[in-house]
């Protein structure tokens, strides 16, 4: 289906599971257009058939290694390509490493900050001026609990990327709110996701209560609203903004005692 300009189009990175492609469903049922981008090939163009079918929308696939050096420049130019500019950024692609930092490879731990920072920040950049000439725009960054978190053994990058997250959708909002733009950051804790087996943090969630755990629409809902209110920090469920608090409010090394002690308990350190 040839893509309408006057729709507004939704780009959405980590589209082939999980959160990004409950992003990518959510704003399709809204009637946006969407760019689907993962590594994924095969599964971003099924999902890209079946919400363009569904929702006679235009769906399109940019399968992307986001890993790889200035990987948002090719993305960006499939996109020019085709006469769009792009009104909505889920910047959601992301990965876990639940072993302490030099039991992998550095390159593992490169392609982590690659994805999950850099060419995250590098997206951002090359949408917001299309998103200024337009006056509107939105751009949501997938952060996570662990924003909240102090570091400790294991995933040991993951609470500083994400706290970056939401530091920089917090400076974004401070310079283009005025300008029209919504810029929010969402923190999600325990979703049932592939992305929770990868991470390690699954078999933790299956010893917890299920009362803590979202499914991705509900995420995605809470977050999407939150976005279209201006909310520049998004916690979805009640129970993950009570230990928000409780991690902003409790003093620093005794959080720390506390998640080490749960690492030690469900071996992810």
């Amino acid at each position: 289906m040839a893509g309408d300009a006057a729709r507004r189009l939704a780009l959405i990175t980590g589209a082939s599971a999980g959160l990004g492609e409950a992003f990518a469903r959510a704003y399709a049922a809204r009637g946006l257009d969407v760019a689907l981008v993962a590594r994924r090939a095969d599964r971003l163009e099924a999902l890209a058939s079946e919400l363009a079918s569904r929702h006679g929308i235009e769906a399109f696939a940019l399968p992307t290694d986001l890993s790889e050096f200035e990987a948002h420049v090719p993305v960006m130019q499939a996109i020019a390509a085709r006469g769009r500019r792009v009104d909505v950024l889920v910047n959601n692609a992301g990965f876990g490493i639940p072993q302490s930092f030099t039991s992998v490879p550095w390159a593992r731990q490169r392609d982590f900050l690659m994805i999950m920072a850099v060419n995250a920040c590098g997206l951002a950049y090359d949408v917001i001026p299309g998103m200024v000439e337009a006056g509107a725009g939105s751009i949501v960054n997938v952060a996570s609990m662990a924003a909240f978190s102090p570091g400790v053994a294991g995933n040991s990058l993951y609470p500083g990327v994400k706290g970056l997250m939401v530091k920089f959708s917090q400076s974004l909002d401070s310079e283009y709110r005025a300008a029209g733009l919504k810029v929010t950051a969402v923190c999600p804790g325990f979703t049932k996701t592939e992305f929770a087996l990868q991470a390690g943090v699954h078999e933790i969630m299956e010893r917890e209560s299920r009362l803590l755990w979202q499914t991705p629409e509900a995420v995605v809902a809470e977050t999407i609203r939150g976005n279209e209110r201006g909310k520049v920090v998004v916690i979805p469920g009640w129970h993950n903004k009570l230990a928000a608090a409780l991690l902003r409010g409790l003093p620093e090394p005794l959080v720390r005692r506390i998640i080490a002690a749960g690492s030690a308990k469900y071996h992810l350190d």
